[in-house]
Order: C-alpha cells, then structure tokens, then sequence
C-alpha cells in the first residue's frame, strides 16, 4: 500500500509493480439537479476526480446505486445515462455496480484508475516556496441550496451546472507534466476543510489570499441570504482553531471558503516558478495562495 486514508488523501493506491500502481476511490450522494441526466453526470465526474488528484488515469468503475423500488425507472435510467455518457468521455468503462431499494435516492461510482507508484501526487508533498493553484470557481453548495429554496437565477444555475460537470482530466494532465508536489480535490469539507487536510498532512501553513479564490456568480449574495448548508458550520468543527482570519475576511466571505462543493476543483501546490505555466495551461485556474513554513496555525486567511 502506498498510500491509504492516514492522511485522508483522495483515493487509496496500491502497488503491483514497480512501474504500475492501483488508484481506487469511490464516492457517491444525493441529487445535486433536478435534471437527472446532469445528476449523473456530475456524479461520475466527482468520483473521477478522486483518482485525477492523485495524478492518475480512471480505467474502470463499478455504479452504486440507492433508489426507491417503487420509483420512476425512467428516471434512474436517465441518471445512468448521464453517468455513462461522462465515463464514456473519460474513456472509463463501466464494468458493473450494485443497487439496493432506497427511499432516499443516492448515485455514484467505485473507480479504478492506474499510475506510476513513483508519479504519485498525494496531499501530503505541498512544500515551504510553493504555489497554491485553484482550478474551479467555488459555491456550489450554496447555489445548490438556493435552488431548492427557489433563489438562485437561471444564469446562477447554470454556472454552477458548468463547473460540476467539468471534467479534472486536463488539470490532472497538466499538473502531472509540470511537477505539482502535492494536490486534493475540494468536495464536502469545504476548500478550507480540504487546505486544512493538505496542510496538515504536509506539515506547513498555508495562506490563502481571500480576494483571489475565485466564486461563482452570486456566491456571497446568496450567502448573505442565508444560504447555507449544513457543512458550514461542520466544517468549520472539522479544522477546528487550526485557522486564522485576517479581520478584512468578511463573514459571508468565510462562509464561501467553508462552503461545500460537489465536483469541485484541484487545490494544488507546485513550485511558485511553474505557477504561470500552469495557470495558462488550464482555462479557470487561479493562484489563490502560498505555502510556507509550519507557523502557529495550518492556514492563514487574508
């Protein structure tokens, strides 16, 4: 086993030779659209993204499926066939699954991917000197809960819908042909729950330029209306007092970096000379931060 869940990194990976290792991960949720085939699709996408942080290449994935038997078969047959169609695009095959009868609809995919055990990018490489790159505006988990309460706009929705369904293979790619030293994917605890992971595990703080995260549409004003979800205030239990905010960082602004997401993008850190590059290789891409020595606090916030 190269890497397993001590430091609760993305996928586990295990070798089988010494050029061929197993990248395994599986994740799936509740529907995060109304559209069926978007929910599928999204799903797949965010269960793949476990195996592109690592720096690997998805192969095969097994579907796990919670459906009431009593449901709409059409409509999980849409929710498959937007999870086919994105493992289709990633060049995954899909080689079976299991379902069981659920009241509470939930979908997702067990993934198996490859890579070189000596090219893996776990959570824990992020070095004193680096760059931390984002590649996905954050907030939709807010938008999410403005939408089933009725308050987010069309255009708001679909922004969101284009960052879930966006793939991280060209990240992934892009970081494994630069050097990233360390890398995550930002899902259900939030950027600042997964930095909070990635610094820990890598024994460094991390400062976050507030101002360079990038949002989504209308994040913070729907914060401000008191979109939340739950995962605010369980994320901000999870770091705990491990993070400091400058006194500028406002509260909706805190709450947008505690804000879970579904799908979302790389936090990665490479070598702040490489940063540029990188950036201009992968359309959305910002630096948003910089990795140094181990201060007082894992993360710093200004």
């Amino acid at each position: 086993m190269i890497v397993g869940f001590e430091n609760s990194d993305d996928a586990g990976v295990f070798r089988l030779s010494d050029d061929l290792a197993l990248v395994q991960t599986v994740d799936f949720f509740t529907p995060v659209a109304d559209d069926p085939v978007i929910y599928g699709r999204v799903a797949a996408i965010n269960s793949l993204n476990d195996v592109y942080a690592m720096g690997g290449r998805p192969v095969t994935a097994l579907s796990v499926v919670c459906y009431p038997q009593k449901g709409d078969w059409d409509v999980l047959g849409q929710i498959l066939l937007g999870g086919q169609m994105a493992m289709n695009e990633a060049g995954v095959v899909v080689i079976g699954g299991h379902s069981v009868d659920d009241q509470e609809m939930k979908f997702g995919y067990a993934v198996t991917g490859f890579v070189h055990p000596d090219k893996v990018v776990t959570n824990a490489g992020a070095m004193p000197g680096d760059s931390l790159i984002l590649t996905k505006p954050i907030g939709t988990g807010t938008i999410n809960t403005a939408v089933k309460r009725g308050a987010a706009s069309e255009a708001v929705i679909e922004a969101c819908i284009a960052a879930m369904t966006t793939s991280a293979a060209a990240a992934s790619k892009a970081m494994t042909e630069i050097g990233a030293n360390g890398c995550t994917d930002v899902t259900g605890f939030g950027l600042l729950g997964h930095a909070y992971e990635m610094a820990k595990a890598s024994g460094v703080t991390f400062t976050i330029e507030s101002s360079a995260v990038p949002l989504l549409p209308e994040t913070l004003e729907l914060i401000g209306q008191g979109m939340l979800t739950r995962g605010d205030r369980n994320n901000r239990a999870y770091v705990g007092d491990t993070i400091e905010f400058d006194a500028a960082v406002s509260g909706v602004m805190q709450s947008a970096l505690f804000d879970p997401q579904t799908a979302g993008g790389l936090l990665i850190s490479l070598p702040v000379e490489r940063a540029d590059e990188y950036t201009a290789m992968v359309a959305g891409s910002f630096v948003i931060g910089r990795v140094g020595p181990l201060g007082s606090k894992l993360i710093e916030v200004v």
